[in-house]
């Protein structure tokens, strides 16, 4: 069920959404840090390295470990303005291998790009979400413009998802954090999506899956409509936060009911 605040929402000159809890959701898969560990064992045996310590069971925990301290990392960097995005580099040389000698440590900076997409490839099974090509159809229909606004430790396995489903055309811009460097609640995140699109943020709809990444950087940019969209973990908040949206939907079936009425010219 549909709950709005009581505001108005204009029909909007733009649709911005979030990849991962909107247009897809996503379930792990097994044994994925164990796929990733082996393969990081033959780039440092394929590099001569001299490694004995490295096992693929220690690099499996130096993986999980890094996935929990980066999951706080993006915890905290909810709570600056204008927060920029980890380097991919950094997540492999500074959260896996900061305690690895220097010549294994080495190996994974080079190689930080492809591992992780490599990672957000074997990591997760994604599946469009109930609704979204109904709502892509009537966005088109409307002559509205669709983007992507999504934070991601590597942008390109999203893209990689649209292009195997044929769905990459069906969105005007694609804006990513590992590509943009600099990541949600910043709202030059949805700045750079509405200026690629020729639209004011205050005429624009943006629409995530969470309150202290999303809604925070759709305040911040003074979005003319501020939507959440619930998936698991969206009332997980890491900190207390007094943010209401203009609407929460429970997918893009509840989205697409509330983008028709608005472009009836219905109050929401």
């Amino acid at each position: 069920m549909t709950k709005t605040s009581g505001r108005t929402l204009l029909a909007p000159t733009a649709l911005l959404l979030d990849f991962g809890g909107v247009i897809v959701s996503t379930k792990h898969l097994p044994g994925w840090r164990e796929r990733l560990a082996g393969h990081v064992r033959g780039l440092i045996d394929a590099a001569g390295v001299a490694a004995p310590e490295l096992s693929v069971e220690q690099i499996t925990d130096d993986i999980k470990a890094a996935g929990i301290a980066d999951s706080h990392w993006k915890n905290a960097m909810s709570r600056p303005l204008a927060p920029r995005e980890l380097r991919h580099e950094e997540f492999w040389g500074d959260f896996v291998a900061g305690d690895w000698a220097k010549p294994a440590q080495d190996v994974v900076v080079a190689e930080a790009y492809d591992l992780c997409r490599k990672m957000g490839n074997w990591k997760s099974e994604r599946r469009l979400r109930n609704g979204m090509l109904d709502l892509l159809d009537a966005a088109d229909g409307a002559g509205i413009p669709v983007g992507i606004v999504s934070n991601a430790l590597c942008g390109q396995v999203h893209i990689d998802f649209l292009d195997a489903h044929g769905l990459t055309g069906r969105f005007a811009v694609a804006i990513h954090s590992d590509e943009v460097k600099v990541r949600k609640p910043n709202p030059e995140m949805i700045f750079q999506a509405t200026r690629a699109l020729g639209v004011e943020a205050g005429a624009a709809w943006y629409v995530g899956d969470n309150f202290d990444r999303d809604v925070l950087c759709g305040k911040r940019a003074c979005i003319g409509g501020n939507i959440l969209m619930e998936d698991k973990g969206t009332y997980d908040l890491p900190y207390e936060l007094k943010l209401k949206p203009d609407a929460i939907v429970a997918d893009p079936v509840g989205l697409l009911a509330l983008f028709v009425q608005a472009m009836r010219g219905i109050a929401a």
